[in-house]
């Protein structure tokens, strides 16, 4: 596996339909939150964002805060505030912070309906427009702010189809857009971290690729963690052999004739992952 090239190539149709329906519509926004996983702070970025919307105001919004490892995606927040954006990291699962997102929208666009009373006018709700790689909580997001189910909630990408239009409340209203990408991920390791945490459908990446890229980034960066759910204590990056063995019999992944199921094994090791079975993990330095 080559760890700096790749060439993937993920772009299913409504992902251009989208990015072109946004810029048909961007006109009618006042904001921009853009969804990033906690745990993938980097990579989880839509890469061209900037050319998307303009000079649009954005807020960038990290969630999965209970799963990721805090001191690393700190960093993050900083270089990113340092920058002069705006961030707020969540915790949906226990509904921490949600409040900060009307918070910080109102500050940076307090201005626009200040105009609007200079002009004679009356206020209006302000217009964001949601947007994120496939599978960061989106849904999940819009849900909590809204306070009730609004849109479908999935673990795999592509939950979301079409562009919608949903009432948050009388000062704000959202545009929900479906998860995209860019037509090419040209590095590798946005790739299989993408990958690792949902954001690529399995069939892109061969599962397995995947389980030893994740097993062998957890081996350098959260050893503690792979000796606790596997008892992995010894790592040879050019044989997995003895890892798998040692995990398909310690997690049950056998199959008849007392063989390990290799397959299962990479399908537990990257459900695992995502689901926090492996830890407080943020796979972006």
């Amino acid at each position: 596996m080559n760890e700096n090239k790749t060439n993937i190539n993920y772009f299913p149709g409504h992902m251009a339909k989208t990015r072109r329906e946004i810029g048909e519509k961007l006109k009618l926004i006042d904001i921009v939150f853009e969804v990033v996983d906690a745990r993938i702070p980097y990579s989880s970025r839509i890469v061209d964002i900037d050319d998307l919307v303009k000079d649009k105001p954005k807020i960038i919004i990290m969630t999965k805060k209970d799963l990721c490892d805090l001191t690393r995606t700190n960093k993050w927040i900083s270089f990113y505030k340092d920058k002069g954006y705006n961030v707020i990291l969540l915790d949906l699962i226990n509904d921490k912070n949600i409040s900060e997102i009307f918070d910080v929208t109102d500050k940076v666009l307090c201005s626009l309906n200040e105009k609007r009373k200079s002009q004679g006018l009356k206020e209006r709700s302000y217009r964001a427009l949601i947007m994120g790689v496939p599978n960061v909580g989106k849904s999940t997001l819009i849900n909590k702010i809204t306070k009730r189910k609004a849109v479908n909630v999935g673990d795999k990408p592509g939950v979301t189809k079409n562009i919608s239009w949903i009432r948050i409340n009388d000062k704000l209203d959202l545009m929900d857009t479906p998860g995209i990408l860019w037509p090419k991920i040209e590095d590798s390791k946005i790739a299989y971290n993408l990958a690792s945490f949902s954001a690529i459908k399995e069939e892109i990446l061969p599962i397995d690729e995947v389980a030893c890229y994740i097993l062998k980034y957890m081996f350098y960066n959260y050893p503690k963690a792979l000796e606790e759910r596997y008892g992995i204590t010894n790592f040879d990056e050019d044989d997995y052999t003895d890892n798998y063995e040692l995990i398909g019999r310690k997690r049950g992944c056998i199959v008849r004739g007392n063989e390990v199921d290799y397959n299962k094994v990479s399908t537990l090791i990257v459900r695992d992952l995502r689901n926090g079975y492996l830890g407080k993990v943020t796979f972006d330095e």
